[in-house]
Parts: structure tokens; sequence; C-alpha cells
């Protein structure tokens, strides 16, 4: 059998140079490697852990309807910042003959995928329908609007109908989770309770995230499932784990909120690191039902700050105070509190180009200091995936003027990310260690 050997070799282009060419693969100093299945890297890798982490269920075995976000192929032209914009774009492009179209929507060159006169034919289909307007989610607290008609090779070039159909039929939550993780920063973790886009999280050409919705609503297009009912999106398999564990079945709410805090967990994420990288996600289960009980409480609430619906938002903020600044009270459910966060205006609250930019507690926006105080260091640099957030969304309302909506929805952006590192902190303060007993 053929024995594997691996060397690492960094540096600048000359030292490679210069040690290639003082050594043969006698003197260069190798490890040897035994791949393991169902892998077979050839790299190293810490497997100390790979028996327990084995031992836990993965997400797709968890939760097996799921699928990748949606490819739109024309992000600028399927995806707009309002109901409104979303509207005016689909009635325009049906009425515009189809190079007309290409040319005034800078379309360019149809793929295999994705055509022009698809498209227009795809919203022309039926009857245009403000019903068809859905929100999407974007990127990490960006929430977009879209028209879907859940129709392959249309005004949506893959709409993934089977999973995504799921967040437009009825009230849901959907688990955001990747197969690969890139670098160190094991954080691709997140919660919407709309359909998504692929680029959710990350976006690059390592993979994509997938949704992983809570319940399952029968199609309306089949009379036959129209006397069923939602069911949750668990395994059967899975249920009974569970439910021998803790001597009882927890509800599927629950059983979400558990899984999302545990993938919350630093210790967790520190862990598994290894196999987070290159698969799924795996879940240990417990059989304290007292840790099981706390951390789906935990779970809960970072649920809600990451849809926005906590009630720490309400009120979201006080009206504008004296100077142009506008200003949020401490929230009720911050004990140790983040101080006064505010916008504090000098210009025309633009965003200007080589912003945003951090310094001293502050993001600036743009050369006139135009600024959001009160953002902690932590904070800004905290990463969901492969956004830095409080910087990405910013950053994509380049040269845009924020409106006094987008300021407030910002100081929540800070609040909901000031929340979830305390409650993280929080999570691992209530594991008592791993393997979960």
């Amino acid at each position: 059998m053929a024995r594997i050997h691996h060397a690492h070799l960094y540096g600048t282009r000359e030292h490679k140079y210069k040690i290639l060419s003082e050594n043969t693969l006698k003197t260069t100093d190798f490890q040897e490697l035994n791949p393991q299945s169902p892998f077979y890297l050839f790299i190293p890798q810490n497997t100390d852990l790979l028996g327990e982490y084995d031992q836990y269920f993965k997400i797709t075995e968890i939760m097996p309807i799921n699928s990748v976000g949606i490819v739109t192929a024309r992000d600028k032209l399927t995806i707009q910042d309002t109901p409104e914009a979303i509207w005016e774009t689909i009635n325009d492009l049906a009425k515009l003959d189809t190079e007309t179209a290409r040319e005034k929507y800078n379309l360019g060159k149809d793929s295999q995928d994705w055509k022009v006169k698809s498209a227009q034919e795809d919203i022309k289909k039926n009857e245009i329908n403000q019903d068809k307007i859905t929100p999407i989610l974007y990127r990490p607290f960006d929430v977009r609007f879209t028209y879907y008609t859940g129709n392959s090779g249309g005004f949506i070039c893959r709409p993934r109908p089977e999973v995504m159909k799921n967040m437009l039929l009825g009230e849901n939550m959907g688990l955001i989770a990747r197969r690969q993780m890139i670098g160190d920063k094991i954080s691709y973790f997140f919660a919407s309770q709309y359909i998504i886009s692929d680029g959710a999280i990350r976006s690059d050409n390592k993979g994509s995230e997938s949704l992983f919705p809570l319940y399952i609503y029968p199609d309306t297009n089949k009379p036959q499932e129209l006397q069923e009912e939602k069911r949750a999106n668990f395994s059967q398999e899975f249920l009974q784990k569970i439910e021998a564990k803790l001597g009882y079945l927890p509800t599927p709410e629950s059983i979400f909120y558990y899984i999302y805090a545990v993938f919350h967990s630093p210790t967790y994420r520190s862990r598994y690191a290894e196999f987070l990288k290159i698969d799924f996600p795996r879940v240990p289960l417990t059989s304290n039902n007292e840790l099981f009980t706390k951390l789906s409480e935990i779970g809960e609430k970072l649920v809600q700050l990451h849809l926005m619906t906590s009630p720490i938002f309400e009120p979201p903020l006080t009206p504008p105070c004296e100077g142009g600044g506008l200003e949020i009270e401490k929230a009720p459910l911050s004990k140790g509190g983040w101080g006064v966060l505010e916008f504090i205006s000098k210009g025309d609250h633009k965003v200007a180009a080589g912003h945003p930019k951090y310094s001293k507690n502050s993001v600036i926006i743009n050369k006139q200091g135009d600024c959001f105080k009160g953002v902690s260091e932590e904070v800004w640099n905290f990463y969901i995936g492969g956004y830095q957030v409080c910087h990405k969304w910013l950053k994509d309302r380049k040269e845009r003027t924020l409106s006094e909506e987008d300021i407030f929805h910002y100081q929540k952006i800070v609040i909901a990310i000031s929340e979830t590192i305390k409650l993280m902190q929080l999570i691992n303060g209530t594991i008592p260690s791993f393997p979960l007993e």
C-alpha cells in the first residue's frame, strides 16, 4: 500500500526557491499521513476528537429537507432594496423587448441557465402579481426583496422551490449552515425567517450555505396534500434519540433553539474546528434536561436577535436628539448595557468611497465625519460567516445616502451583535464540558 507524506513550505518566493534548491526529498522534513474515511484528506489533521465528534448527529441527518440558497444569476436585477423597487423592475422588464432590456439593465450575454427572454417569459407566464414579491435574506441582517415564481431558469435562475416554498407558505424559520468553513473563524451559522440568497453568509466559489427549514408545509399544488398539516423537519431517528435521552419529546422550536445555542458555543467551535471545516456540523445531545432547557432558552434569544424580532428592539430607538444625532437608550434585556449608541451627523449621511472606517469606538462613514458612536471594537470585528458584519452592511451601501430607517437599522445590528457576544459567553458558562452528559 502506498505511503503518503506531507510538508509545508511558507514564506516569500525567494525564500522558497532557496529552501528548494538546498534540499532534496531525503532532507525534507515530511510528516507521514494516514487519511481517514470519508474525506481522505491529503493534509495533516488532528483526529484525536474524531471518535467523539462522529457520535453526534450531522445536521443533514437531523433536518433532512434542506438546500443551498437560491441563485439569481443577476442579483442587481432580481434583488432590490424595497418592494416598490422590485415591483417597478418587474413591470418594466415585462414590457421591454429583449435587447432593450438587456442594454437597460446591463444584463450581459445569456448563459445556459439564465436568459433575458426566459426571465421575461417567466414573469408574463401568469398575471404579474404583487403576492410574488417576497423578502429574501441577502446578507446578515440585510433583508431585501425579490419576485419569486419558483420556476427554474426563469426570472430567478435556481429558485430551489422544494425547500424555499416552506419559507413562503406559512410562518417558519430556518437554520443556515455550510458544509465547508473557510479560514480560522468558525462562525458559519445564522437564522432566517425568509428564503435566502446564495452568499447570505459567504460569497465565494468554495461552496454554498444551506437552509434547513424548521417546518415543512403541504404542497398547495397537490390536492392530496391539502389536508395535511405542517410537520417538523426532523428525522424520526433523531427524534427517537432525543426522546430517549431526555425522557420526553421537546417541541420542535425547543429543539431548534437548542441546536442554535450549541452551534454558538465558542468552545464547540474551537474544539471541533478541524471537522467543522470539512463537513456539515454535528449536534451533541444531552440527557440533562436542565441543561437542554437552559440552552434552548438562550438559543431562542439568539434566534430572536438574528431575526430582529427580539423584545430588545421594542421600541427600538428614541426620537432624534438635539444636534442632529439619533440616540438609543439602554435596552431592557441588556444587564451590563453598552452605553449610549448614537449617530452623529456632520454631513449628508452619505457612505463615501474608502469607508466605513473604525476609530475610537466610532464607525465613520465619510470624510465629513458622520459616524456611529458607541460601537466597541469587539462588535466591529465580529464575523458571521465570511462577513465582518458592521463593515459589510455599510460597504454594500457605498455612495448611498443613509435614510433615517437605515440609521436605525444599523444601530439595531450593533445591538444584536453586542448581545450575541454576551449570549455566546453565557452558553460557554452553561455547558460544563464536552462531550455533553
